[in-house]
Formats: C-alpha cells, structure tokens, sequence
C-alpha cells in the first residue's frame, strides 16, 4: 500500500480548502461576512483569502457590520438555492443575530412541513487565551447543541477541519462551525486530499482500557497530551474527539465507557449546565451499575473570561486538571 501523501497545513488553509474546493465543484456556494472579500483581507484572520479573486465578488460578499442582516442574507439565499457559507467574526456575535439563528434558520424545515431546507453554515471563531476579554471569547456550543434544527461541529485539528467542512456545505441544513482560535495557527502533517467526515461520527485517537478522556476542539489536544502523562504512570486512556457535538456519537462514547468503566469529560466553555452535563447524564442512564467511578465533568469556572493573561490560564482547562480527574477515577 503506497503511504498517504500529506502536507504541513493549519486549520486556517485546510477550512479555506474547503471552501474553495465546494466552490469549484457546485456554483451555487457562495460565502457572506463582514471582510471576508480580497479587497478587505479575506477575513479577520485570512480564512477566506484568496476566494474572491477566484471566484468573484458575486460569490464572496463583503458584508457591513450586522450579523442580524448576515444571517437574514444567508438564511434568505439558502431558501432560494443557494448553499451559503455565513461568517460570524465571534463567537459572542452570534447573541445580535440569534433571533435569525435559533426562530429561523433552525426552525424553517420543521414549520414548512419539511418542505424548506436552510443550507448555511454559520462559521464563527473565539476561544480564551489571547486577551481579548469576557465580550470576545465565549464557548456557547450548548446554546445552539439546545436547539432542535442545529448540528453543531468543533474541530481540533486542520484535517477533521477540513473533512468536517465539507459535509458541513453539503449539509441540507444549518450547521454551526466552531472555530478555536488557540488551535488556528499551528501546523499539522494533514492529507493532501481529505475526504468528507460524516457529522455526529466521533474519533477514537487512542485505545485504553483504564478510563475514557472525552473532549473537542482545542482542548482535546490538551487531553492528548494529558493521556500521554497518564501513561508514564500506567494509565491506559481511551481518547474520543466528538468533533460534533449535536448530534453526537452516544455509540462511540457509552461502548467506551462500558469497556473503562470511567469517564472523563473536558470542554472550554463554562462547566455548569455545559456539554458535559448532557453527556455525564446519558452515561448515568445508559451504565448506571456498570460505572466503576462516578464521571467526572471538566469545564471553566462560572464566570466571564477575563481579560488578564495569568488569570485566562487558570480559567481554561489545563492538561495537570485532566490527568488529576483522570486519576481521581481511579483512586
């Protein structure tokens, strides 16, 4: 078998691969957001670059500074054929345009009696740990993970970035595409070609048989290098990348935790009432009797995200906080 030819990519070219590739292959995709044109940048961090000048202003629009009428656009032009790729600078923007989010776009299909799908995926970056204070850098994945009409997808890395991508444009609904902003700039050995990855399909990245390590987005990769300490002392982890949070892949995770009989679940945003507590709460049914410790959830403080460097650490979870729940299942 000849060996996969691959290349060093970061997420940020691998999601703009995949755009560009979508583009080329079905005209009717077409990308809106503030600055995401040529002419102002492609995007606030380049995701975009390169697009417009490709494909032409028609299909890659600059948008003024209104989420609301990015997501109207959007939803509009989803409607009437379109497949959109929909930028929300951040995270926490997404609050001005919820109305055109969750009563809208998440709802179309199911008050038109299936009859209207609603094609867009709302792309969105944030994350802690660059100082850009509490109105910048959110996780709010449960909110829209809440909302029946809306898959949700967090990658970690550029390939599953990539793949998750496009199933996310052939998608006949609406998709939120969550972005960490810690993961963006840092290289990868990814595929030259990456195939499509089925959304609400999870990754097991390591076999183990002491205790199940569930994450996504950037802090998986905290968790992989917290699995990698816990094997200095023994410790057998199985690691599970969601990348999708809703729907998500309650297979792949409760044939894990019956296998380790412990579990540990470590997401960015806010602990209480998070992704975790869904997860933690289905486990409990599923394996009540089964469990060999009670389930640990990992998350931040209930709290805003501060502002001040020293202080964003202690808020996001660190890999020491893995490996110590990790072991206290064990205890």
């Amino acid at each position: 078998m000849s060996a996969i030819e691959t290349k060093k990519i970061t997420i940020i070219q691998a999601i703009n691969e995949a755009i560009s590739e979508a583009m080329a292959a079905d005209p009717k995709v077409i990308v809106l957001g503030e600055d995401v044109a040529d002419r102002e940048g492609g995007g606030v961090v380049g995701v975009t670059r390169g697009l417009s000048t490709k494909y032409g202003d028609e299909r890659v629009r600059s948008t003024p500074i209104t989420e609301q009428a990015i997501m109207g656009a959007a939803i509009g032009a989803a409607i009437g054929g379109y497949k959109v790729v929909a930028e929300i600078m951040l995270m926490n923007f997404t609050t001005v345009a919820m109305d055109m989010i969750v009563n809208h776009a998440a709802k179309l299909r199911f008050m038109s009696g299936g009859q209207t799908g609603v094609p867009i995926v709302i792309r969105m970056m944030t994350g802690a740990g660059i100082s850009s204070g509490g109105q910048h850098s959110d996780f709010l994945e449960a909110w829209f993970a809440h909302t029946p009409g809306l898959k949700v997808v967090l990658p970690s890395n550029p390939e599953d970035a990539k793949g998750l991508m496009l199933s996310a444009i052939a998608d006949p609904d609406p998709v939120i595409f969550v972005e960490c902003t810690r993961a963006y700039f840092t290289p990868y050995e990814t595929p030259v070609n990456v195939a499509p990855i089925p959304l609400g399909k999870a990754k097991v990245t390591q076999q183990g048989t002491d205790v199940t390590i569930i994450s996504y987005s950037e802090i998986f990769l905290r968790a992989t290098a917290a699995a990698a300490e816990l094997a200095k002392d023994g410790i057998s982890v199985e690691l599970i990348d969601l990348r999708t949070i809703s729907p998500w892949d309650r297979e792949t995770v409760i044939a894990s935790v019956k296998k380790t009989g412990r579990a540990v679940i470590a997401h960015e945003a806010v602990k209480q009432f998070g992704v975790g507590a869904e997860i933690a709460a289905t486990l409990q049914d599923e394996l009540f009797g089964q469990l060999k410790a009670p389930i640990k959830r990992l998350g931040a403080p209930f709290t805003s995200v501060p502002f001040s460097g020293v202080l964003e650490q202690a808020f996001i979870v660190s890999v020491a906080d893995i490996v110590a729940a990790a072991k206290s299942t064990l205890a």
